[in-house]
């Protein structure tokens, strides 16, 4: 609380004017800041580019950047204490540090001009931290009582490897295995097919694979699940990490010009997990939003095209039974033994001594799960093998992407990308609209991964790659548009094995309905159609719920309920009763329906909602509709609705109680919570905004559309954007959170693609960073 060195000293306005002294730059940078406080930057090479992202990345969000670094290496015990021990052991044991330092091996071995800039982003990072002082820290440091550690290209590494697991760390390989000798094989296929009776998939069902000439991975002679029982897992990320984008051509747009819009679902957080920056160069500028500790420009445009990406959800994580000799250096293995190797990770604890965990590592990956680890057998364990763990470029694709003048150099930068799975779409200013489904994925035999297998047998291995030119991806389809949702990636015609990882069913839908619906479209219609709250979902279950529920012993109060629900048009809009009702309904229903998964002793997952809601209407007389503490009776679907129901009401009466009301709005009660959830006051709360998981508007309590952007591929492309937080990661800023009022309601700002260093309309603040002499 010291007023001179304290957090009040945290509440200042932001430095945009001056000079600054950076070492180890070339040449001056000019840093133009707009309105909306983006910082537009013009350097001379790629070098200063990356070093003034760097320190002006630092200068903005300091704190965020680092912590995130200390969250994926399993590093929060040293900042918070003792509490994050299980976390930072789950996170060095899910193999993240590994990961980054093999994705360093890789730029040190094959690409040291990537290596090269990001060491400058590091070195940009390093001159910010290096000019303060201990008084102007950001708020966090003082609140927790530590100071920033200088940056590294391993901490570069690190963020995209932790962008890697929230986007491609989530399977069920375990959680299914236990399903599987739980249900049966039948069952199991029955609540977990391959497709679903509705496929409307990224690429267009009637694309032509004829082209591919490699063939899918043979079946095994021996491939038969380990149906070990797994008691717990560790933690999964958010399952509603996904997004939405699509891009229509110059024909569907009323403009002549295509128009591409992208939004990333993330958690909703401040300070916010984007960072919108202009990056220039004389030979190219780009503009968009960035990952704080990442390089380049993620989800954006340049003078020429437009790109941004959604999360894939491929299956790029499989489980493998080890087993190990007396001492359990070796492991078996197409047999014989191979030696095990060991990674000491050496966990530093706030206040206590460390702890020492050491990680056992086969050709497959890390064993995650042994007898020091969430298992109590002394002679098996089970290892993970994740694309993520391969190393790779991913830096450099971006990097690329920047600079790109087309199609074809597009594609280029993708070959880059490793992990996570990402459905990047494209739009020029030539004309062209595509999308690729990117990232390095093994070619599967029909079935593989799904469950546990057996680590020992060679033929369980991943036997090779789907070479890149053969991954899935559409340029200029007929149909005049193209579009993802995280729903099923193709049909059944692709010639290689796609797990149904549990796509996504409804937002897809939605939007290719949308443009299969009219010629043309418009910014506008792109505006609505990020906004659309209808809900696909209740529409395909309420109406038939409605229909053959019994309603004979409804009471008074139920009665009201019934008739708001049957009143409701299936829009997620904050002001209906519809949607509340809807979630406690269906939420009841999904627990009474599944009460076979309700169980502690055993890691399960639970059926995919689509699968639900269609065994629920045509299926409705199922062995599973029984409800197993009702030894008396044998329950139906009609039965479940009913019983749902009153349940559901029970508790919407209790949510008016509480709260006054249970309207959308105050029953979702959106937030963007702080990234240290202990600070409310930095945080903000009962956003009013619709939406909720599978609606296009993906927001539900603390997720939803992390950045929204439309691009017209005008000549320079115009843009709006708009997204839950500001710039600024200083709690005492005016830029801190200013965007998420207009972002709640659904409007955008208008972006400021300035085209020279000397442009000067709308820009309020000036600085040039300038080499620092030796004096």
């Amino acid at each position: 609380m010291n007023p001179t060195s304290g957090i009040w000293q945290n509440e200042s306005n932001e430095s945009i004017t001056g000079e600054i002294a950076i070492p180890g730059l070339q040449d001056k940078v000019t840093v133009h800041y707009d309105e909306l406080m983006i910082p537009h930057v013009f350097a001379q090479n790629e070098h200063d580019l990356y070093k003034a992202q760097g320190y002006l990345t630092a200068k903005h969000r300091l704190w965020q950047l680092e912590f995130q670094t200390y969250a994926a290496a399993g590093r929060l015990s040293e900042i918070v204490g003792e509490a994050a021990l299980n976390y930072d052991r789950s996170e060095r044991r899910r193999g993240m540090g590994y990961g980054a330092d093999q994705a360093i091996a890789y730029m040190q071995k094959y690409d040291t001009k990537t290596l090269s800039f990001v060491q400058d982003y590091a070195d940009g990072v390093n001159a910010y931290i290096n000019q303060l002082d201990p008084k102007d820290y950001p708020v966090e440091y003082k609140l927790l009582n530590y100071e920033p550690e200088a940056w590294t290209p391993k901490k570069t590494a690190l963020l995209l490897m932790y962008m890697t697991k929230m986007l491609a760390g989530n399977d069920d390989d375990l959680e299914f295995t236990n399903v599987l000798r739980q249900i049966g094989e039948k069952n199991f296929e029955l609540l977990f097919p391959d497709f679903f009776d509705i496929t409307d998939p990224v690429i267009p069902k009637e694309t032509d694979w004829s082209f591919i000439d490699v063939p899918q991975t043979e079946l095994p002679a021996s491939r038969k699940a380990i149906l070990d029982t797994i008691a717990e897992t560790i933690t999964k990320p958010h399952p509603d990490n996904g997004s939405n984008n699509w891009a229509v051509s110059s024909a569907k747009s009323t403009t002549g010009n295509p128009i591409l819009a992208n939004d990333p679902h993330l958690g909703l957080y401040l300070p916010s997990i984007w960072f919108v920056m202009q990056l220039s160069t004389p030979n190219h500028k780009a503009f968009g939003a960035t990952i704080p500790g990442a390089l380049s420009i993620i989800s954006g445009f340049n003078e020429h095209i437009a790109w941004g990406e959604t999360n894939a959800t491929r299956d790029v994580i499989d489980w493998y039974k080890i087993e190990f000799n007396d001492d359990r250096r070796q492991y078996k293995y197409d047999g014989g033994w191979k030696d095990v190797t060991f990674r000491v990770e050496d966990i530093k604890i706030r206040g206590k001594e460390s702890y020492k965990d050491t990680v056992l590592y086969t050709h497959h990956g890390p064993v995650v799960y042994d007898k020091n680890f969430m298992s109590d057998n002394g002679r098996s364990g089970y290892a993970m093998r994740w694309i993520g763990h391969d190393g790779g470029n991913n830096q450099r694709t971006f990097i690329e992407l920047n600079k790109a003048k087309n199609y074809d150099e597009y594609v280029n930068a993708l070959q880059y990308w490793n992990a996570p799975a990402q459905n990047f779409v494209f739009a020029s200013t030539q004309g062209d609209i595509a999308l690729w489904i990117q990232g390095k994925f093994a070619n599967k035999w029909e079935g593989q991964g799904k469950f546990l297998m057996d680590g020992s047998n060679p033929e369980n291995d991943w036997q090779s790659y789907i070479p890149q030119e053969f991954n899935a991806h559409t340029k200029n389809p007929e149909r005049g548009f193209v579009s993802s949702a995280n729903q099923h990636p193709v049909d059944e015609n692709y010639p290689y094995f796609v797990f149904n990882d549990g796509y996504e069913t409804y937002r897809n839908r939605v939007i290719n309905d949308f443009f299969n619906s009219k010629e043309k479209f418009s910014i506008d219609d792109f505006k609505r159609l990020h906004n659309n709250n209808y809900n696909l979902k209740a529409s395909e279950l309420v109406p038939y719920m409605l229909e053959h529920m019994d309603t004979a012993s409804l009471t008074e109060n139920e009665k009201v309920v019934y008739n708001e629900i049957k009143a409701w048009k299936f829009n997620n809009d904050i002001d209906e009763v519809g949607p509340s009702i809807w979630r406690q309904w269906y939420g009841k229903l999904y627990n009474l329906l599944w009460d076979e998964f309700d169980n502690e002793e055993t890691a399960l997952m639970a059926p995919y909602t689509y699968q639900t809601i269609h065994l629920l209407k045509t299926n409705g007389n199922h062995e599973f509709m029984d409800i197993l503490e009702t030894e008396d009776k044998v329950e139906t679907a009609k039965d479940l609705f009913l019983l749902a129901f009153k349940e559901a009401t029970a508790r919407l009466r209790e949510i008016k109680t509480e709260k006054g009301d249970y309207n959308w709005l105050t029953y979702k009660a959106t937030y963007a919570g702080h990234l240290l959830q202990g600070l409310p006051a930095f945080s903000r709360f009962n956003i009013p905004i619709g939406g909720d998981r599978s609606i296009v508007n993906a927001t539900s309590e603390n997720h939803g559309p992390s950045w929204r952007m439309i691009v017209e591929m005008t000549s320079p492309p115009t843009a709006i954007g708009i997204y839950p937080g500001g710039q600024s990661g200083n709690p005492g800023s005016k830029y801190y959170d200013n965007f998420i009022d207009d972002w709640a309601a659904g409007h955008y700002h208008s972006f400021n693609f300035i085209q020279s260093d000397d442009h000067t309309e709308g820009v309020i603040g000036t600085q040039t960073l300038i080499p620092a002499t030796n004096e």
